[in-house]
């Protein structure tokens, strides 16, 4: 089985040569520089309207190099690259898509209420940091019960390290992990081991370094709307089709030609978009009539402003835009009963956090049209109850609610251990979709740091500007104390945040992952035969301080219970469902109808139709 997607933009191979194509509305002249031997050094491209240039080229097939000059002043890489082998600032490479030989001819995806997700950055998952040694790991994820890899994003950024949220050629796999067919076998590989594997996509920005739009197709970007990064991607202004194209090629290039399972959409809500139906609307219904029935592929959004819009469901219960969403309310609340922590954002579920918690476990959004104090009052969300717990994503730790902490701590350095315990088992057997950040499992200590590797000028300000901005918090309003936060350009602030998996072999590592194998195998066991059954939200209510009672029902008359105490004091004369005990943190049988409930534990029961 051999995958290729086509599209109108980059180099297409065909039978006698390679068809080389650029959009460049901005340029006079578009001169195609080959360094393929027997080849001139330049040939001038053809205008073909509406921006567009193009040139054939008989002979030059894949391996071969070429850059785009722009009016005899500006030599750029294609932004459409499929490969980019020394960097971003140098020549592409011809690459022949179907080259690589797929086995996973019988393949179809999984179903969405089977994902168990785990996170990872490539170049810190392992010691050597690439799409190969990734595939060493993968048997220990399986044998734990994960059934989704989500890479953080993979497309090509400056220099050799980067979360990925700097990407410029949004086509080509970072050099620095390998090639393109290393990351197919990658998915080729977690497929044959009954592994999804999800890509994390960037379409609200491109990085500050190695973007060359700018010099030669401008109308890339609406200088009517204005973002964190400048002018924001056009995608409602004049020649907006043609980008909006680019981008939904893009995801339909990785779902098609490297079989990825799903997307992750990062930051949708700084998306700038007046248009209707706006890009995110666009891109999911282009994907899922591409796609049709023959497969299932999966679209996760970040999206803070928490538009249950995206996420409806049609009468048979399945998604007809994005499938899911990545709960953000749940973990803050969380984090704010694991640590006590009232900073930035946190601050808006300081008050009465196991309400909150309780809301966006059972509803899904915690805000759902509440005003919230950390965004000056503005109106957030829309009411999410009606939808299922699957069209959410929670956790207890992501690569966010790490690496953007000050010193990369993880949340086991923060809370207490048998809060956290109780909380982590909370998001592993509730209905919502699970996702674990690498190492989770078995509590790694190593920090998730921010780290980059932008060229001098650029690195000066990104590290200045990252310890500025803590700032406003009182453990670094020492300047001599945010001097200590590390340097996110030191390649020694990347090296630190590598896994180290040989605290995986530790007594208490091996206990931790035991407790979320444990965990996992009665998700799969008791609660995902129902989850297509459960068609929208549950219910909760707060007793007291600190207990918790929460309810999901299926269509078939199942339902899920849980009893949560998650206060350091036992909770006496607690009433218990009339159902069967699939599930308690703590030692000891719960006998009748009444009981105590231990401090920092949980209790799940299953009610049987």
């Amino acid at each position: 089985m051999r995958r290729t997607h086509r599209m109108p933009f980059g180099a297409e191979l065909g039978g006698e040569g390679t068809l080389f194509r650029l959009w460049a509305p901005g340029a006079n002249e578009v001169d195609l520089v080959l360094d393929a031997t027997g080849m001139p050094g330049e040939l001038a491209m053809s205008p073909v309207g509406s921006g567009w240039y193009q040139r054939a080229v008989a002979g030059v097939g894949a391996g071969a190099r070429y850059a785009l000059r722009i009016d005899h002043r500006v030599t750029v890489p294609d932004p459409a690259s499929r490969a980019n082998p020394d960097g971003v600032h140098a020549p592409s490479c011809v690459v022949d898509p179907g080259a690589y030989v797929w086995r996973d001819d019988g393949w179809r995806g999984r179903s969405w209420t089977e994902a168990v997700v785990y996170e990872i950055h490539v170049g810190t998952f392992t010691p050597a940091g690439t799409f190969a040694s990734t595939i060493g790991r993968m048997d220990d994820l399986a044998d734990l019960g994960v059934t989704a890899l989500e890479l953080m994003p993979v497309a090509a950024f400056p220099g050799a390290r980067n979360w990925g949220y700097d990407g410029v050629l949004p086509f080509a796999p970072a050099a620095s992990y390998g090639t393109p067919e290393d990351l197919k076998r990658l998915v080729d590989e977690a497929h044959g081991r009954g592994l999804m594997v999800l890509l994390d996509v960037v379409y609200n920005h491109f990085g500050p370094e190695g973007n060359y739009l700018h010099s030669y197709a401008p109308q890339f970007f609406n200088p009517r709307h204005q973002t964190p990064w400048g002018a924001a991607i056009n995608f409602d202004g004049d020649s907006s089709a043609t980008v909006r194209d680019f981008f939904v090629h893009n995801a339909l290039y990785w779902l098609e030609e490297f079989h990825f399972d799903g997307l992750r959409l990062d930051a949708v809500h700084a998306i700038v978009d007046d248009s209707r139906p706006d890009f995110i609307t666009e891109l999911a219904t282009r994907v899922r009539a591409h796609f049709g029935s023959a497969r299932d592929v999966h679209l996760v959004l970040e999206n803070d402003r928490n538009e249950a819009t995206y996420l409806a469901r049609c009468g048979a219960g399945r998604p007809t835009l994005a499938t899911a969403q990545w709960n953000d309310d749940l973990h803050h609340a969380l984090h704010v009963l694991a640590t006590g922590e009232s900073d930035g954002y946190y601050a808006d579920y300081a008050k009465h956090p196991l309400a909150r918690f309780g809301r966006a476990l059972v509803e899904g959004f915690s805000f759902q049209g509440e005003s919230s104090a950390y965004r000056g009052g503005a109106v957030r969300g829309e009411p999410s109850a009606d939808l299922p717990p699957t069209a959410f994503v929670s956790f207890v730790q992501n690569h966010d609610q790490v690496g953007n902490r000050a010193l990369g701590n993880r949340i086991t350095t923060l809370a207490d251990p048998a809060l956290l315990r109780a909380l982590t088992a909370c998001v592993l057997l509730a209905p919502q979709t699970p996702l674990l950040f690498m190492g989770e499992e078995f509590a790694a200590s190593t920090p998730f740091l921010f780290f980059c590797d932008f060229g001098a000028e650029l690195a000066d300000a990104v590290t200045n500007g990252r310890r500025a901005e803590f700032a406003r918090f009182e453990r670094f309003r020492d300047p001599a104390a945010r001097q200590a936060i590390p340097d996110p350009n030191a390649v020694e602030t990347f090296v630190a945040s590598k896994l180290d998996w040989s605290e995986s072999t530790r007594p208490s590592a091996e206990h931790c992952r035991a407790f979320y194998r444990r965990c996992l195998a009665l998700r799969r066991r008791h609660i995902v035969p129902w989850l297509g059954e459960q068609r929208r939200g549950g219910s909760f209510h707060v007793e007291g301080e600190s207990l918790l009672r929460a309810e999901w029902r299926a269509v078939d008359g199942h339902r899920l219970h849980l009893v949560a105490n998650l206060g350091k004091e036992p909770a006496p004369d607690v009433a218990l469902p009339c159902a069967d005990l699939i599930f308690a943190t703590h030692d000891g049988a719960l006998p009748g109808t009444q009981a105590v409930i231990p401090g920092y534990s949980v209790a799940f029961f299953v009610e049987r139709s």
